[in-house]
């Protein structure tokens, strides 16, 4: 049978362009996403006195309303997101701003905005704004002097990890900590990071202060540190006690005893799909602890595939940067693919109990909502780049520096390649495949 394109057999997803390693990914995510949040989302029904089945029939609508953002991101030509980087990081600080205002308080956090339909997260969306806006900033300047670093790069990023730490304290030391990654990896200068990160250690010791002397605006940091100190010190309960202050000394660290004990009692295999006994007792284990849920399951197997996708993932980022043709492709892809791994890494290693809780969702597989599209949108930004590169071609056999032209700068293919004492403005992007503009040379590299 011939479909409307004239090939034969040909399957919708031989039809999708990019790569095609991050579309399974993406995918295979999707399908454990739904089949976990079945058998998870127990203790979430009786709460809301409904059945396993609403949650199931809620997180498909997720699911596909991810997929479609994914799509509509993928579609979207590379261009418009270069154009609308500063834009989508001003809306972003616009809404963080209002959230303390106007925002709605859930499980103790005032971080959401009641969109009538739904809930919406800002910070969600701050977390891509911030890395398309840093990649087109150190693409459009080489950042010569503290200045004018200070001016592109630390008030912007300042300004948005303050507003969400208002809100979250775990979230805005992990915008700041991609950030700096997406630093190192543009080869900023190492003096320009850590006077970067002088900077914010004295803001963060200004806020500490302010909030010991009653201003209420930064109320996380009580959370925050309460979760470090049960973390590092743990509990101690006292036989003078009254069980009234034992089951309250105890309930400091209910969920990371509970996601214990169902990791410790599994194998290789786990229990089975949909016959987790610590969904139960945990608070949230279709959210936070959807990876307890996993090993529990699915045992250890099951973990360690769940995370081999999110490093085949990682590892397809890798080659996109490696064939990117221009530094603000390079840095998006690079940053974005940090941002879902790095936040799959905090979520799992909390999981295991060798972080603090921090509240991050396992992406593409905790229930739905704001972070579940808006991380499909983070997938579909890289899927967009990939589908202008062709990663099985053999451009990284290139020269590294082709003939020069009639204004005597070479055409640079690789930084690293480069001769000893190059201009540093060909060497300033120095981890990654950088195409730093040069005069008479198109801007259009890697977009459609």
């Amino acid at each position: 049978m011939e479909n409307a394109t004239g090939n034969k057999g040909e399957s919708m997803f031989s039809r999708l362009s990019g790569d095609k390693v991050i579309w399974t990914v993406v995918f295979l995510l999707s399908l454990i996403s739904i089949a976990l949040i079945y058998s998870s989302s127990s203790s979430l029904a009786y709460k809301e006195k409904t059945t396993n089945f609403a949650f199931l029939v809620k997180q498909i609508q997720f699911v596909l309303m991810g997929l479609v953002a994914l799509y509509m991101c993928y579609k979207v030509p590379l261009g418009w997101y270069r154009g609308l980087a500063n834009f989508a990081l001003l809306v972003s600080i616009v809404l963080l701003a209002l959230t303390p205002i106007i925002g709605i308080e859930i499980n103790g956090a005032k971080r959401w905005i009641d969109l009538g339909f739904t809930t919406f997260q800002p910070t969600e969306m701050a977390k891509i704004a911030i890395v398309l806006y840093l990649a087109r900033a150190l693409e459009v300047s080489r950042l010569d002097t503290f200045k004018e670093f200070m001016i592109r790069i630390i008030i912007p990023v300042g300004i948005t990890c303050v507003l969400i730490l208002i809100g979250s304290v775990s979230a805005a030391l992990f915008v700041g900590m991609i950030s700096v990654m997406m630093l190192i990896i543009a080869g900023v200068k190492w003096n320009y990071i850590f006077k970067a990160g002088g900077i914010a250690a004295g803001m963060l010791v200004v806020i500490v202060i302010l909030h010991l002397c009653g201003l209420t605006l930064f109320s996380r940091l009580d959370t925050a540190m309460s979760r470090l100190t049960k973390f590092t010190k743990g509990v101690e309960i006292e036989e003078s006690m009254t069980a009234e202050q034992k089951q309250k000394e105890a309930d400091k660290t209910y969920q990371a005893d509970m996601a214990k004990v169902a990791i410790s009692s599994v194998g290789i295999l786990g229990k089975g799909p949909g016959k987790s006994t610590q969904r139960y007792f945990l608070p949230h284990p279709y959210s936070d602890y959807i990876f307890t849920i996993i090993i529990e399951e699915y045992g250890l197997a099951g973990g360690i595939g769940v995370v081999m996708l999110y490093l085949w993932f990682l590892f397809r980022c890798i080659i996109l940067v490696k064939n990117c043709k221009k530094v603000f492709t390079a840095l998006t892809v690079a940053g974005l693919g940090m941002l879902i791994t790095v936040q799959a890494t905090l979520h799992i290693l909390v999981n295991v109990g060798y972080l603090p809780v921090t509240g991050h969702t396992l992406p593409l597989l905790s229930l739905g909502g704001t972070s579940l599209v808006i991380l499909s949108c983070a997938f579909g930004i890289i899927l967009s780049v990939s589908r202008t590169i062709d990663v099985s071609s053999k451009n990284s056999a290139a020269p590294a520096i082709a003939a020069a032209p009639a204004d005597g700068v070479p055409e640079i293919q690789y930084v690293a390649d480069l001769p000893a004492g190059y201009p540093r403005r060909d060497r300033y992007h120095a981890l990654v495949p950088a195409f730093y503009p040069q005069p008479g040379r198109s801007e259009k590299g890697d977009e459609r």
